[in-house]
């Protein structure tokens, strides 16, 4: 069969273990027809076939980007990014230059703030963002996007000065003085006020688990362009298949118009968010979701929860004391029995199941939940997943294993190793759970499968990038264990265990003849063994669904 694509003269990683490299992959319409050497590859070229000359360099199955927020993080594209800004001074020139960089805003919005920003053990206050802006709304996201910080006028328009019970999990922290101080604690809060802003934010569209509502064309055709925006720039970096970790139905019929339209840059996963407050009979809703939603491209299938917030808020879930105040432990988003319910009845309808769980904790109670669906409807291959697992106790490791449930982490997110500082984090931690903290390793090798991803827009997309991450990843102290992955090892978690994931693994993200033609090329090598001083490729061409979405230098 005459190739539409061929691509030689490569340094390919397939992730297959028939052949884990080649020289020549070929590819005719949709499909990989050939993977092999190149002197076996001509008998694929034809008069019209485009041929591509890798010149040495690596070329990968596509990356599966297993967690992120697709509407969030396109929306972070034209937000001021803060994330290398430290002091008082720093963040006031940073907001000024925005400021007038944007005059016709009228909100102005910030992204990937350190909580230590103006000193260890200090939070931005309202007072301090009136110094800078007082006349305009400020609205400022943590790093983790758990936490927000305003200023007066973005509280008065809000209507929150005196605060606002926005259900248990969140806050508009307020002070002994009655008044709010301006943070806004994990996700209710933060919407809370967001929503009621003028424009009112989008960015936590799907976030909130539930329908937007009174949607205007206008605004329809913003998220749409929006969400063209994203996947154009996830296409950039190589990404062909998506697990988006927060959804509604609305999200899905803006992704199918773009399907129909031939605009679907990436495979998406979209899932159906499930909220503490909402009734067991609720997975009907995801069910229904999961059957509507089922092509190549864009499928659901999946309910995603949160059972805790984060280390630095203090509301990740605990088994033990943070180390840095005693009698505290976070307080869990469901208890224990709704949860439990909600995870059989979702894994007796088939769904797979996906919770945010940071605190060892937290990682216990969704590894419980798991147990009890086993138990009530007997096991099988789930694949249910936890998402993060920034502390995992040592007596619930094994349980990884003996449930089936794959550890989905994020290599750039240990402190001091990629985009957050390594305090207050590790020392809220404790040194005695040092060992078991961002473990993927440990948990590796006893057995559980391990996905990698970002977060996005918690930390940068890049895949590259975080694979650069977690090869140089550093322990804490020279008594921690090594919890770095082989370079295969690590770009299996960000390809092919990725499918594997959302039991697509026969279909793509391994170089093999007959998958599907996901494929990204570099413009260089990989190293093998890389140091501080490795140079690292970038993505020079993408290939999804055998249509190539991204090429350097070219209108994409």
């Amino acid at each position: 069969m005459l190739a539409d694509i061929l691509i030689v003269n490569a340094s390919a990683r397939t992730m297959s273990d028939k052949a884990p490299r080649a020289e020549a992959i070929a590819v005719a319409a949709n499909r990989i027809i050939f993977v092999g050497r190149m002197s076996d590859s001509d008998r694929h070229a034809g008069p019209d076939t485009r041929i591509i000359d890798a010149g040495g360099a690596s070329v990968l199955p596509g990356f599966v980007e297993a967690h992120m927020h697709l509407f969030g993080g396109a929306s972070s594209l034209d937000e001021l990014d803060l994330q290398e800004t430290d002091g008082f001074e720093a963040l006031k020139a940073a907001l000024l230059e925005h400021g007038r960089s944007q005059p016709d805003a009228d909100v102005i919005v910030g992204r990937s703030v350190n909580y230590s920003i103006l000193g260890e053990g200090t939070r931005p206050t309202r007072q301090d963002l009136d110094r800078i802006i007082p006349d305009r709304p400020v609205f400022l996201r943590s790093g983790d996007y758990h936490n927000a910080w305003v200023n007066t006028a973005a509280l008065e328009m809000a209507g929150v000065l005196k605060g606002h019970d926005v259900g248990p999990g969140s806050q508009i922290v307020v002070g002994e003085d009655g008044q709010a101080t301006g943070e806004l604690q994990e996700f209710a809060a933060m919407q809370y006020v967001s929503a009621r802003l003028t424009p009112p934010g989008r960015e936590s569209l799907g976030l909130a688990g539930s329908e937007p509502e009174d949607i205007s064309q206008e605004e329809r055709q913003s998220d749409l362009a929006l969400f063209k925006k994203g996947l154009s720039y996830c296409a950039s970096l190589g990404i062909t298949t998506i697990h988006n970790m927060d959804g509604n139905f609305y999200q899905c019929e803006l992704l199918r118009d773009l399907e129909e339209a031939g605009e679907l840059k990436c495979r998406i996963e979209v899932p159906y968010h499930f909220l503490p407050s909402e009734p067991v009979e609720n997975i009907a809703t995801a069910d229904k979701m999961a059957q509507q939603y089922n092509s190549e491209m864009l499928w659901s299938g999946r309910v995603k929860m949160f059972m805790d917030g984060v280390l630095d808020a203090w509301t990740a879930v605990m088994v033990d004391d943070y180390a840095d105040r005693q009698g505290e432990r976070g307080t869990p988003l469901f208890t224990a029995e709704h949860f439990n319910a909600v995870s059989t009845e979702a894994d007796r309808k088939g769904l797979q199941i996906s919770v945010h769980a940071i605190g060892d904790g937290a990682v216990r109670m969704t590894l419980d939940g798991y147990e009890a669906a086993a138990t009530a409807n007997g096991k099988r291959d789930s694949r249910h997943r936890i998402e993060h697992i920034e502390v995992v106790h040592p007596a619930d490791i094994d349980r990884f294993k003996e449930f089936g449930v794959i550890a989905s982490m994020q290599p750039i997110h240990p402190p001091g190793n990629g985009c957050f500082p390594k305090e207050p984090t590790v020392h809220m931690i404790g040194k005695a759970r040092w060992p078991y903290a961002y473990a993927w390793r440990t948990l590796k090798d006893a057995g559980a499968e391990v996905v990698f991803a970002t977060d996005w827009p918690v930390s940068p997309l890049d895949p590259l990038l975080s694979i650069k991450h977690a090869m140089l990843r550093e322990p804490w102290s020279e008594n921690d264990p090594d919890q770095r992955l082989t370079m295969d090892e690590t770009l299996a978690a960000y390809t092919s265990v990725g499918a594997y994931t959302c039991f697509k693994e026969d279909r793509f993200s391994r170089l093999e003849e007959g998958m599907l033609a996901d494929i990204v090329i570099l413009d260089g090598e990989l190293p093998e063994h890389p140091d501080g001083s490795s140079l690292w490729p970038q993505v020079l061409m993408t290939l999804c669904d055998g249509a190539i979405t991204y090429e350097a230098g070219v209108s994409n």
